[in-house]
Parts: structure tokens; C-alpha cells; sequence
């Protein structure tokens, strides 16, 4: 008889509860403009805000979710990487702990222009100058990792499963316009897959979102395809539920950054344990909350408030707000002040 084989190691404590890694730009958001810029001519705009943009709108969705959040990028060592890094570590209470800041790579920039309740962007950068696998050698321990699916391979992503992570992904939009099917198979693996309704109707060459998931939930367990304004429809193939969460009536000013705020949410209500209806109105409450203010990351709420929203609407007994009773229950007490928003000056520098 064969002497029983030795006990594996227990996994180590997590050190975070979410990692991410990823570019940080500097979002400069001009607001209220009359009409977009023709050749030749100039319009100003009624306001003006900037802050960290990019897989920053992620962290601090997370952090602002009490979520102890790490995240690897580049910074640049100029003026726009010290905003960001500022805001980030000291406002927001991201760890920075396995980023690099680079002499002579100037942080990246997007310009959004935002009018008729869409926007516009113009984004410049470069490459970082080192990959996130150098970075990120080995992962810290975390319960979750948020990755944004393409076409590099990440050894870091794969090393933090083996040490017990969870596997969030979305993926981006297709500049080609070929929409690959093939790029669905770096999914394998992966737990929740959270794209939104025309990434994932593209993908999956399906004529609508939920059968896009449908056809998704073949490939990964939890998938969650986002309507914008619409809601989200969701399918857990391991347990059979299906979930069709209707938007939210909000007055939209900017949708930057709506779509990380809902995975931030639904990474918050997972983490959690909550089932899958609650984990998905959760996510459309925090999106719906963003889209109400300026600004990619600074538009996300913080637990006062989703407080706040709970307390003005769950005295008018509509029926549709009901569903959200379960907010009851996860409010933490004293849930704190309203967050920081986006402001037109990159640096306020104190006396």
C-alpha cells in the first residue's frame, strides 16, 4: 500500500482583497459643451474636471466599497503621475505598494468631451516601460483579481488563481472591428466575465444581450452582460439562475467609468457571499450613482452614498424599488461621509 501522499500547504492569509493591473490616465472631462469643435473654431465649455482615469475608475470604485484594494501600473515622474498617485494613495486609499514610477515616461492622457449625455475622448500614451508580469513577480495573496482580457499573456493572473484568487474579466472594444471569437477562449479559467451588451453581442455573434450570455455562460460559470442605462442580465451556470435587472430612472450626466463601477460592485456582493439578484442590483445601483456626477473614478460612491440614496427612496414605496430592500441588511453602520469629486485643478497644494 502506497503511504499516503503529504498534506498541501495551506494558502496563505490574503493581504488584499482585490488586485488589479492596468494603464493610469490622467482624464481631463470637459462638461456642458453647446456643440462638439469644428476645424477652425473654438468652444468653451461650462465645466471642467480632471482626475485618475483608466484602471484607476476600478480601484477606487473598489476602495470607496471598503474593499482593500491593490493595484500595479506605471506612473510617470511628472506632474500628472503625482496628481494621480496622490489621489489614489493618499485620498483614496488604493495600495500602490507594486507600482513603478518612470523618469522620461510621460503619463498618459485622455481628453473626454462630454455633450447630449454622451462623450467623446482623445487619448495619447505610450507602452509602459515594464510589463505587469516584472511587476507583479511574485502576485501578493488576494481573494480576487480584476483583469481586463487581451491579447498578452499574463503569468501574474495565473499565479494568483493558484493561490486561491477568484478571476474577474471584461474586455474591451475591438478597434479592428473583427470581434474574434477565438479571444473568448482566454477565458478559460476565469470565474465572473462582465462585458457590456455590444462587446458581448459581437463576441458571441448574437442579436441580443441575453443571448449573449446564454452563449457566454458556456465558457465561464458567472457572466454578466451590461445594458448601459438598461440594467444587466445575468446567468450563474453552476447553480441555473438567470437574473434581468431593469436600469435604474436617474438623471445621466457622464457614463465614464460606469461600467468599472458596476464591477465593482458586483465584485463587492460576490466577495460577500450574496446571491446573484442582489449582487447584480447592487452593481446597478453603484453605476447608476456614477453616472449622476462628472469624471471616470471620482463619480463612484462610497457606502454614504448608497446610504443616502437608500434613506430618500425607500420612503416612496414604488414597486420597482422594493427588489432593493436587501440594502438593509448590508449597510455598514455609520457609513460615512460623501465621497471627493472630480475638480478642475490637478493640484491644490495646501500651506
Amino acid at each position: 500500500m502506497a503511504p499516503p501522499s503529504p498534506p498541501h500547504p495551506p494558502l496563505p492569509e490574503p493581504e488584499f482583497d482585490v488586485l488589479l493591473s492596468g494603464t493610469v490616465f490622467l482624464d481631463i472631462i470637459f462638461t456642458g459643451l453647446p456643440r462638439p469643435p469644428a476645424p477652425g473654431t473654438e468652444v468653451w465649455a461650462e465645466g471642467l474636471g480632471s482626475c485618475p482615469g483608466g484602471i484607476a475608475n476600478l480601484a477606487v470604485a473598489l476602495s470607496r466599497l471598503q474593499l482593500r484594494t491593490a493595484l500595479s501600473a506605471a506612473f510617470g515622474e511628472d506632474a500628472y503621475g503625482d496628481f494621480c498617485w496622490e489621489v489614489l494613495a493618499d485620498q483614496e486609499g488604493v495600495d500602490l505598494g507594486h507600482c513603478r514610477r518612470f523618469y522620461g515616461w510621460h503619463s498618459p492622457v485622455t481628453v473626454s468631451m462630454a455633450m447630449d449625455r454622451d462623450r467623446s475622448m482623445v487619448t495619447h500614451g505610450h507602452r509602459p516601460p515594464v510589463s505587469a508580469d516584472e511587476m507583479l513577480d511574485p502576485p501578493p495573496c488576494t481573494r480576487a483579481a480584476f483583469v481586463h482580457v487581451g491579447a498578452d499573456d499574463e503569468r501574474w493572473v495565473w499565479a494568483a488563481k493558484e493561490r486561491g484568487a477568484l478571476l474577474f474579466a471584461d474586455i474591451g472594444w475591438d478597434r479592428t472591428g473583427v470581434w474574434a471569437p477565438e479571444l473568448l477562449r482566454r477565458l478559460d479559467g476565469y470565474d465572473v466575465f462582465l462585458p457590456n451588451d455590444v462587446e458581448a453581442q459581437h463576441y458571441t455573434r448574437s442579436d441580443t444581450p441575453e443571448r449573449a450570455a446564454a452563449a457566454l455562460a458556456e465558457q465561464v460559470p458567472v457572466v454578466v452582460v451590461t445594458r448601459g442605462g438598461g440594467g444587466a442580465v445575468a446567468v450563474d451556470s453552476s447553480t441555473g439562475e438567470q437574473v434581468d435587472v431593469p436600469g435604474l430612472n436617474v438623471a445621466a450626466l457622464d457614463s465614464t467609468g460606469a461600467g468599472d463601477v458596476f464591477g465593482a460592485g458586483f465584485v463587492l456582493g460576490t466577495l460577500a457571499g450574496w446571491p446573484l439578484e442582489h449582487r447584480v442590483r447592487f452593481a446597478n445601483l453603484c453605476a447608476a450613482l456614477s453616472v449622476q456626477h462628472f469624471g471616470g473614478s471620482l463619480s463612484a460612491p462610497g457606502w454614504g452614498d448608497i446610504a443616502a440614496w437608500w434613506r430618500t427612496v425607500s420612503r416612496r414605496g414604488e414597486p420597482e424599488l422594493r427588489p432593493y430592500g436587501f440594502l438593509e441588511d448590508v449597510l455598514p453602520h455609520g457609513a460615512g461621509a460623501e465621497v471627493r469629486r472630480a475638480s478642475a485643478t490637478i493640484r491644490l497644494r495646501s500651506t
